[in-house]
């Protein structure tokens, strides 16, 4: 360390981290990008070796959960140019039906988390449903702040459900369970206790609107959508072409590096039954992942960033604190306590979140007999409610895709349903798994 410094001071680059990402009109990638500078000056890493660093980090689990991520939106770019994503919606929205609030709530809610859990982003998943659905919902009075909560809360727990999508990448990373396993302790719970909470909370919101809420240049809701034959097969060669991937990548025990093939495999598929040539699908996939490289950039700064602040021993010294707090608490204290510090102390990009938990952590789980798949239920509340504790990027992304300006709603399905429901089930899981 610089100075002779504690190892507890190579926190710092973590704690300017949490507070830069607060600090209005920062971007995440700047933000990570001094951190790193900062980690490498505390731990005197020679500046001058930072390429070699960023190098040698192309090969990291981060990057890949980055690359992973630029080829979802760059199949969610085929899925938009072939027509399949308005088709399944419509499909979707027309078999439910939205003649009343309460199938509108529900009818929206399954439109998001679907599309959500095939594409393995929030953002661009209801990016693609929102001028579908808020001419439907407005015609039955659903107001904007309804929309946004069901955008969040729904549509996130669809990050759970997909066997690619970054947390469920990441916590097979981490913990070694298959997607099944993982699904089943950690996944479908959570989503559950969320779709409960949302449907409520929707509810409640649509209960007390006082119709100022409008949203802003929607156009009418199309009477009859008839998708395109080309659209059609695009539909059926998707789906067909996913249930198969996931079903053999299930058999086989795929990895994380199974999703590439999935991914691109996928919006081949789709592409060509939609009529595409493999140029114009290349040139859709490149038009999807270059939208999100400054996120794969980013990840390939947090693992030197995190490498900093693990080589400076500052994790070690952190743990050597909390451990007489930790152990004495037993088994459910350790589980509340790590997923509070996970929701409320581990601000950032969500991965690195869970990556930080496991990081800091995992010594503690044997000891105190924490089995894995407590602990993937541990990680996955506490890297993903965090999104839900602040109104950070994704609460404000889905507000602005849903043209609600309020954040008290969203503060309110976070407080009185996400998070206690959430909690709940760890302290449930810390008796029965």
């Amino acid at each position: 360390m610089l100075f002779g410094l504690s190892p507890i001071w190579g926190l710092l680059p973590l704690l300017l981290y949490i507070v830069l990402a607060f600090k209005k009109g920062m971007h995440p990638l700047v933000n990570v990008a001094v951190c790193v500078l900062f980690g490498a000056i505390l731990t005197k890493q020679p500046l001058g070796s930072l390429g070699a660093v960023i190098s040698k980090s192309m090969g990291s689990f981060l990057a890949l959960v980055g690359l992973i991520i630029m080829l979802g939106a760059g199949l969610g770019a085929v899925l938009r140019k072939t027509g399949v994503a308005d088709n399944i919606v419509n499909i979707l929205m027309r078999r439910i039906g939205v003649s009343t609030q309460k199938r509108a709530i529900i009818a929206t809610m399954v439109c998001s988390v679907v599309l959500v859990t095939l594409l393995g982003t929030l953002a661009g998943a209801n990016a693609i449903i929102a001028p579908i659905v808020i001419p439907l919902v407005a015609a039955v009075g659903i107001c904007p702040s309804t929309l946004a909560v069901i955008f969040q809360g729904a549509g996130q727990t669809g990050l759970f459900l997909s066997p690619f999508s970054p947390p469920m990448v990441t916590l097979m990373g981490i913990s070694g369970l298959s997607y099944p396993q993982i699904l089943l302790c950690a996944g479908l719970p959570i989503s559950i206790i969320m779709w409960i909470g949302v449907y409520f909370t929707a509810l409640s919101i649509q209960k007390h609107a006082d119709g100022s809420e409008k949203f802003e240049g929607s156009a009418e809701a199309p009477a009859d959508y008839t998708p395109t034959p080309a659209a059609s097969r695009a539909t059926a060669a998707f789906l067909i072409t996913m249930a198969l991937l996931v079903a053999y990548g299930i058999y086989a025990k795929g990895g994380a590096s199974y999703v590439i093939i999935v991914m691109l495999t996928a919006a081949i598929v789709t592409g060509v039954a939609g009529g595409l040539s493999l140029g114009a699908i290349f040139d859709a996939i490149m038009e999807g992942c270059g939208k999100m490289f400054w996120l794969y950039f980013m990840f390939l700064l947090f693992n030197p960033f995190l490498d900093f602040v693990v080589k400076s021993g500052a994790f070690g010294a952190l743990v050597d604190l909390l451990k007489p707090y930790l152990q004495s608490t037993g088994k459910l204290g350790f589980s509340l306590l790590t997923g509070a510090i996970g929701v409320f102390g581990i601000n950032g990009a969500a991965v690195a979140q869970a990556m930080m938990m496991n990081e800091m952590f995992a010594g503690f789980l044997q000891p105190l007999g924490i089995s894995m798949q407590l602990w993937v239920l541990i990680v996955l509340v506490g890297h993903q409610i965090t999104s839900f504790a602040y109104p950070g990027l994704d609460m404000l992304a889905q507000m602005g895709l849903a043209h609600a300006k309020d954040v008290k709603p969203m503060l309110k399905l976070a407080y009185f349903a996400i998070i206690p429901g959430t909690f709940l089930a760890i302290a449930i899981g810390s008796f029965l798994l």
